[in-house]
């Protein structure tokens, strides 16, 4: 016999069932946005399309060596990319859980670099790019194992 409780519990069970394919399909859209951004904007040098497109004005740094806002990222990477136009990344890896978003890659400024292995984590919100955090580190030129940062 089935009591309010037991239908309660089944109903909340069935409604998040039901959600997990748009969180699903959110991770995914994300990840996609993500993706394209970094590539527009690291790869192409795209900056103005990348920041228009992707970044939410209000974006939020979180890299005390940079201003947050749009603005601010826009006039870095311009400037940047005019000073070191043969800059690049690798993409090894992408992960996304939600609005969180993690890109791992080899930055090289130029194609002799040994390079830095970064993440960039990334939140989008309403489609955008809404804020960043980053951790990276040189490549060495000697590791004590072979089995490389990316």
């Amino acid at each position: 016999m089935r009591t309010h409780k037991t239908i309660f519990v089944a109903a909340m069970a069935a409604g998040l069932l039901a959600a997990a394919p748009l969180a699903h399909a959110s991770t995914s859209a994300n990840k996609a946005l993500v993706v394209k951004a970094v590539k527009m904007l690291f790869v192409q040098h795209k900056v103005d399309k990348a920041v228009d497109t992707y970044f939410a004005p209000g974006y939020i740094q979180h890299n005390p060596q940079f201003a947050t806002g749009a603005e601010p990222f826009r006039k870095f990477f311009k400037s940047f990319y005019a000073s070191h136009p043969a800059s690049t990344i690798k993409i090894s890896h992408v992960l996304a859980d939600g609005d969180l978003v993690a890109v791992h890659y080899l930055f090289k400024v130029k194609p002799a670099d040994r390079g830095e292995a970064i993440v960039d984590i990334f939140r989008v919100a309403d489609g955008k790019i809404a804020e960043h955090w980053d951790v990276g580190e040189a490549v060495p030129a000697k590791s004590v194992n072979d089995n490389g940062m990316l």
